[in-house]
């Protein structure tokens, strides 16, 4: 009798350990590998696993609902890509904050990219990033904070809030997508973890200032306050919240990368080894929070002095500090400025 117990107390016991290990096994499916496809929305997104890689080959579409586009504020339709990203299994931790354009991507193969591409320019010099979230530019994104670039590519700004309603069995942190480095990707559903960057003090500088778009061109007032319009309205302090420079954290010996609702939103950086090609910022402290104002590249200097566009910049047409250098600057002595003398000039010197 007592042995035909210990028996059924040893089945429970395998039992329940089987059930168990079954629902966390669930719950991590996507750190094994795994096939998703959609046919109503035409995801087709597959993991692999090898030894030392996770390898996802993906056509890009969200396994979700999205606004309509083209749409107000972005003229693009969203199309089907090919791509392919190899992601370390093992990341290996460096610890220091790397910049790069796309941090990482989610579950379901729709990259991350937090940054935009949209510039105010300012005739003395200065250069703003304007953020994805500001109320300055219609950028269209729609209520997934996404929007499609020209090449058709759908991408995440901020929390991909389809993604996250899916998960409707995670408590709170839910498992979204993977960075370059190999560290998962999360999202707070209570907000728990909070963001180490404020607005910095004081205001901006710069006079004549416009933003350009293939349909128009405004004036802009950047002689406020930061606000939050700009990429450098905003600085990262130590210790001020519970996430570092790259909005990451170790969670029960674990560290990953957490989507805020606040900047920076989705990492600009990463702590740990990849290697996807790394594209350095235009001024090296602006992704790091320092407060400054970019420093305008060639091809956007001469596209915003260039008044009769025949692709060179006349003495009548340059404004602001290249005014003062024009002749050291036109190598030449032609009496104009092309892109590749202003690359010249901008390069360091010694």
């Amino acid at each position: 009798m007592n042995k035909r117990i210990v028996m059924i107390g040893l089945i429970s016991m395998i039992v329940f350990w089987n059930v168990h290990s079954q629902q966390t096994e669930n719950s991590q499916t996507y750190f094994k590998a795994y096939n998703l496809e959609d046919e109503n929305f035409g995801t087709q997104t597959k993991v692999i696993i090898t030894k030392d890689k996770r390898i996802m080959v993906t056509n890009a579409l969200p396994n979700h609902k999205t606004g309509v586009f083209p749409r107000k504020g972005n003229p693009n339709t969203i199309s089907s890509q090919n791509n392919t990203y190899k992601i370390p299994l093992h990341p290996t931790w460096i610890g220091e904050p790397q910049w790069i354009r796309e941090p990482g991507v989610a579950i379901n193969g729709v990259k991350f990219e937090p940054g935009t591409a949209e510039v105010v320019i300012c005739d003395t010099g200065e250069n703003y990033r304007v953020e994805a979230f500001q109320s300055l530019i219609d950028l269209g994104l729609d209520f997934n904070n996404a929007h499609v670039q020209p090449n058709g590519a759908y991408h995440y700004h901020g929390i991909p809030t389809s993604v996250v309603a899916d998960a409707k069995d995670a408590e709170d942190l839910v498992h979204i997508g993977f960075a370059m480095d190999g560290y998962p990707i999360y999202y707070s559903k209570s907000n728990a973890y909070k963001s180490s960057y404020k607005l910095v003090k004081g205001n901006r500088a710069g006079e004549d200032c416009t933003y350009t778009n293939p349909k128009k061109t405004i004036t802009v007032n950047v002689n406020d306050g930061h606000d939050g319009t700009y990429t450098s309205d905003f600085e990262y302090v130590a210790g001020l919240g519970d996430l570092d420079e790259c909005n990451g954290i170790t969670i029960d010996g674990v560290y990953r990368y957490l989507v805020t609702s606040e900047f920076p939103y989705v990492s600009r950086c990463l702590m740990g080894a990849f290697e996807e090609e790394k594209r350095r910022p235009e001024v090296g402290n602006q992704q790091r929070g320092k407060g400054q104002a970019q420093r305008p590249n060639s091809m956007q200097m001469l596209q915003h002095m260039d008044a009769n566009k025949d692709g060179k910049l006349s003495k009548e047409e340059i404004k602001g500090p290249l005014q003062q250098d024009f002749s050291r600057v036109d190598s030449n002595h032609d009496g104009y400025i092309s892109k590749e003398e202003i690359e010249n000039a901008l390069k360091p010197r010694p």
